[in-house]
């Protein structure tokens, strides 16, 4: 790729970024506008950041989502990953579990949560679980189609060579598969965000989506937006870690790209 293009791959973001905040701005002016300023919302932003709301300023909010995303998705990339391995490696398994998994998974995260209450309280556990359940249907999904999509060559080039079961899984077929397990943490992630919000709006007294429904309660738009513009963020912040792993772990996903 030549100098101008890279030139102009780089202006394009900032471009879009821009064509974002007129769009916004257009919107915020009119009669019966239904968002705030860009203005507005940065003054909301600087007052959360020193006055709190229910003892928290908005750095401990985030935290507070952030440390529940962050738990529940350890434990759906760890067993997601191997349920996902057990179901595209084991056709036994698959036989016995793969049905009760295809009846589960199309249920969605938010309506597990009066089942979440009633078992687990309305403490920290249930908040954790959602996301957990939001995170972990996507990796389970990806890991197994990144086993069922492997070139059957690899797999016969490693028993020709001499490879035993334990060789073929281990040594092919889990290397093959790092780039769509990836792409399931990835969607993971952003389910995980989605759960999160939800699960504080309905039994949470801290965290970004308490904050949210705190909003909508005063009709305090600004403070909605300053929530959502944060969520976004922290989700790029972590998306682009991801990528960076990614490129680190699959660097041959980058070369093919370039």
């Amino acid at each position: 790729m030549n100098g101008k293009m890279k030139s102009w791959y780089r202006l394009l973001p900032i471009a879009s970024l821009g064509l974002f905040v007129v769009v916004w701005v257009i919107l915020a002016r009119g009669e019966n506008r239904m968002v705030p300023t860009p203005g507005e919302t940065l003054s909301r932003f600087m007052d959360i950041m020193v006055n709190p709301i229910s003892k928290a300023i908005l750095p401990v909010h985030l935290l507070i989502s952030l440390r529940r995303v962050l738990i529940a998705f350890f434990f759906a990339i760890v067993l997601g990953i191997l349920l996902g391995v057990a179901l595209g490696w084991n056709r036994t398994f698959r036989a016995v579990v793969g049905p009760v998994f295809e009846i589960v998974r199309p249920i969605p995260p938010i309506a597990w949560i009066p089942l979440v209450i009633l078992w687990c309280g309305i403490k920290e556990l249930p908040k954790i679980v959602i996301v957990f359940i939001g995170s972990f249907v996507p990796i389970v999904l990806n890991t197994y189609s990144g086993i069922k999509e492997i070139d059957p060559l690899l797999i016969n080039a490693g028993k020709i060579l001499g490879a035993n079961h334990r060789q073929l899984l281990t040594e092919i077929t889990l290397p093959a598969t790092i780039p769509a397990i990836l792409a399931g943490i990835r969607t993971a992630l952003s389910s995980g965000w989605m759960c999160v919000v939800a699960a504080e709006m309905i039994v949470a007294k801290q965290g970004v989506g308490f904050l949210i429904v705190r909003g909508q309660e005063s009709g305090d738009t600004a403070l909605i937006v300053v929530c959502m513009l944060v969520i976004g963020l922290v989700s790029l912040a972590l998306s682009t870690i991801l990528s960076k792993l990614e490129g680190v772990l699959c660097p041959w996903q980058f070369s093919k790209a370039k």
